[in-house]
């Protein structure tokens, strides 16, 4: 019964995770996998690939979730962020067929985590 109660307790006390938390892990293990498979790039290509398909995901699910009506983004910022999913879609295409950097890429999911951090720290 104390192990019990020791596990309750403690998962009691841990503090849930909000939304942008869950954002920001996703976005930044997304964006570690993709610059670590890029690394390996030549040597390991199906691993690059599937990263790259992995954030093409991750872009994919953000623009879903800003052309939802529901969505309290205002209506400026959903727009951008479904533009650079857009984009993010046509280029992860030349990364892949024109054999293109992934820079562009890494400095686009840098920089959502640099506007989620900064929207958590104001409020």
């Amino acid at each position: 019964m104390a192990a019990h109660m020791h596990a309750y307790q403690s998962y009691a006390s841990t503090p849930a995770k909000s939304a942008r938390d869950t954002e920001i892990e996703i976005i930044l293990e997304t964006t570690r996998r993709l610059k670590c498979a890029a690394e390996l790039r030549h040597d390991d290509f199906p691993r690059f690939a599937s990263a790259l398909q992995d954030n093409r995901k991750l872009w994919i699910t953000l623009a879903a979730d800003v052309a939802n009506s529901t969505n309290g983004l205002p209506a400026e910022l959903r727009a951008k962020i479904f533009y650079l999913s857009e984009f993010t879609q046509d280029y992860s295409r030349k990364v892949l067929s024109e054999k293109l950097e992934i820079t562009p890429l890494l400095d686009i999911n840098l920089a959502v985590l640099r506007g989620l951090a900064a929207t958590g720290k104001s409020g």
